[in-house]
């Protein structure tokens, strides 16, 4: 039976462009302030004339095709939420274009007090009309009948509350594109977490057991042994396979979906190691590990594809924290600082937020989201 809101009327489905847009959102924020630091106030400027952005009258092609591409996902996306929470057409079409122009507006803004940005009327306009062409392109997708379609399809294979999780999923892959210590290894977050606070405590005497725990020695720098990389490979491939089956019914579709997942997660390790290397080592983080970790991930998919909808939740925390371990305890390899380094101060700075939070963060939300989930009531799975 139907889930029902309080008045009697069957409850409408949470949409999962709500949460990807807020996502997205978050990531414009840190892509167009980044680095967050030296903040200063504009010499001989006042408050008057940093509200009237300056027209740069510099034109780039490569700036004005990333600052329409860059927002019009985000016009895309809100109209689609809108529109699913029963906005009417005209209304969600303003949202969609008013809260993105609002926020390259503020980011501009900001900008101004940022070393090295350069804000400008030119990349407010883009900005719009990005969202804009994306808001129009949903709009005429929603009028054709691809996002009932959609929902349509969504309905068959998901269950009802399954939005979150389908924002994690279509996250999944862009925190491949980083690069990580080992093959989808993702939630690297430790190190780099341990001196952010070490450097926020600096020189607060109450610290001092603090500072202690935050001087614990680092992980180890031998390599891992085949063993322990094939297993990180296989918790990187059965995490968000077994996320996916949380939100499904038990049946043919989950083993369909762990097989996409598995061509999903070759084909971004491939596409994130040629961007770094060049096309000729596309296939270089294929080393003799790899291939028995997807195997095996694949295989227990396929074989928790029977089992009921939380006990899967459960068996999914138990890969995803067992995925974090593992990757905490894998230590940089001089291939990976070198590409690392590529992405923080090269030619792949412009996404360097886009997909470096979402590659540390992503199993500690997908945890987040199995708890709320466990501890929610039951609802009906997916037909």
């Amino acid at each position: 039976m139907a889930a029902r809101a309080p008045s009697g009327l069957p409850r409408r489905p949470r949409s999962s462009a709500l949460p990807l847009a807020l996502a997205y959102f978050a990531l414009i924020v840190y892509a167009s302030l980044y680095p967050f630091e030296g903040w200063t106030w504009p010499p001989g400027q006042s408050l008057a004339d940093l509200a009237t952005l300056p027209w740069t009258h510099w034109w780039g092609a490569f700036d004005v095709t990333s600052n329409v591409l860059g927002y019009l996902p985000l016009g895309a996306l809100l109209l689609i939420a809108a529109r699913r929470s029963g906005v009417g057409a005209r209304r969600a079409l303003g949202l969609a274009i008013a809260l993105p122009a609002a926020l390259s507006y503020s980011c501009e803004l900001l900008q101004q007090f940022v070393p090295g940005r350069v804000a400008s009327m030119e990349d407010l306009l883009m900005n719009s009309l990005g969202a804009l062409a994306g808001a129009l392109l949903a709009q005429a997708g929603h009028a054709l009948g691809a996002v009932d379609r959609w929902h349509a399809w969504r309905q068959r294979w998901f269950a009802r509350d399954s939005a979150g999780a389908l924002a994690l999923l279509a996250l999944w892959p862009v925190g491949l594109l980083f690069p990580t210590p080992v093959p989808l290894g993702l939630g690297q977050v430790g190190e780099r977490l341990r001196g952010w606070l070490a450097d926020l405590l600096s020189g607060v005497p109450w610290a001092d057991p603090v500072h202690a725990l935050l001087a614990a020695p680092a992980p180890p720098s031998t390599p891992l042994r085949p063993l322990g990389h094939a297993l990180i490979v296989m918790l990187g491939l059965l995490a968000p396979c077994l996320l996916a089956q949380s939100v499904m019914a038990p049946g043919w579709r989950r083993m369909a979906l762990a097989l996409g997942a598995l061509g999903l997660g070759l084909g971004t390790m491939t596409l994130s190691t040629a961007l770094n290397f060049g096309p000729e080592h596309a296939l270089a983080w294929l080393t003799l590990a790899v291939p028995p970790g997807l195997a095996l991930g694949l295989l227990l998919a396929l074989v928790s594809a029977p089992l009921p909808a939380r006990v899967v939740a459960g068996l999914a925390l138990v890969a995803l924290t067992g995925l974090v371990a593992g990757v905490t305890q894998a230590p940089a390899d001089p291939y990976f600082a070198q590409s690392l380094q590529a992405w923080e101060q090269g030619r792949f700075v412009r996404f360097h937020g886009l997909t470096q939070w979402i590659g540390w963060l992503w199993p500690y939300l997908a945890i987040a989201w199995l708890l709320m989930r466990l501890a929610g009531p039951r609802e009906a799975e997916a037909a």
